[in-house]
């Protein structure tokens, strides 16, 4: 059994993942943590990780490097993801990641970021279920989808819509305008109907989709104050609750949204690119409704790269 520490530096949040791996498989899971950085705030447009962005994941991972030590991790390994791969200084952020913290940085591909996404999101699904199943994961830069079948990836794709980046094209007052919603909208429809080809979309029987919108949604839904994992695994999302919600969440002002039940406050200045995100990947692939996780790239990450680093 190997105890492995994940951190996920996003380009919305920072986190943090402790378990036991033991046969391919998560033995026990010991510490999550999650803490809104925005590491990718303005990269959209200057191509570079601003200094203050930077140091506020710097900050971060000091104190999750006291919870790593006192869990007496074998390996530790931290996942780069959207906001890394496409800034010019991303590879000397991960250097300095790698001095400063004594861990293993891995600027992930969009093919890397992908299968593990997947293998996270289903590492509890049967293996032989033959079901095909489309994961996503709207990210802060980027939105990853995948469809397999059991726990293995087949077709995926990156693209360059996200909460960070299309909040930052498309919304420029508070509430938002229809007008602007109308345009982040449009933008998404076109990245993600541009990646997908026909067959694809047609293909899918059953989603999942990870992270901060789906585990948000959920957690409005239900009204939960305090967030309760438990209830947000497993919730059936649908589409007609998405467009409620999207039009309860763009009708308030920042300060007011901040203040939904259910919405961690720190995620209310992206939420609604969100919402508007997701609901264009259920139209795409003509899903009433969606399968919300708990399990995402950083349980991926603690099962496939995990031994990997304990053996470096």
């Amino acid at each position: 059994m190997t105890r492995v520490a994940v951190v996920d530096i996003g380009t919305n949040s920072t986190r943090l993942y402790i378990a036991d791996v033991k046969d391919g498989r998560i033995e026990r899971s010991l510490l999550r943590r999650t803490i809104v950085t925005r590491l990718g705030a303005g990269v959209d447009g200057s191509g570079h990780l601003h200094p203050d962005s930077m140091q506020r994941v710097y900050d971060t991972i000091e104190g999750y490097r006291r919870q790593i030590d006192e869990h007496e991790v074998e390996a530790r390994v931290a996942v780069l993801t959207s906001a890394v791969r496409d800034a010019a200084n991303g590879d000397e952020f991960a250097a300095e990641l790698e001095a400063r913290f004594a861990i293993t940085p891995r600027v992930l591909t969009g093919d890397e970021e992908a299968r593990l996404t997947f293998l996270g999101a289903t590492s509890e699904r049967d293996p032989g279920d033959a079901t095909p199943i489309l994961v996503s994961d709207i990210g802060g830069g980027s939105t990853e989808l995948i469809v397999g079948r059991g726990r293995e990836a087949g077709w995926h794709v990156s693209t360059q819509a996200g909460v960070v980046r299309q909040s930052e094209r498309h919304i420029h007052t508070d509430p938002p305008t229809p007008a602007e919603l109308q345009e982040l909208a449009a933008d998404a429809q076109e990245i993600l109907a541009a990646a997908v080809p026909e067959s694809v979309r047609g293909s899918v029987r059953h989603g999942i989709s990870v992270a901060g919108t789906p585990t948000s949604l959920a957690a409005i839904a239900q009204r939960l104050d305090p967030y309760d994992p438990a209830r947000v695994h497993g919730y059936v999302l649908s589409a007609a609750a998405c467009v409620e919600q999207l039009a309860l969440l763009a009708a308030l002002p920042l300060d007011r949204r901040r203040k939904v039940t259910g919405l961690h406050p720190d995620r209310a200045a992206t939420i609604v690119a969100g919402v508007v995100i997701l609901l264009e990947v259920l139209r795409l692939f003509d899903l009433d409704a969606v399968e919300v996780s708990e399990h995402d790239i950083l349980r991926g990450a603690a099962l496939g790269l995990g031994l990997e680093a304990s053996d470096s």
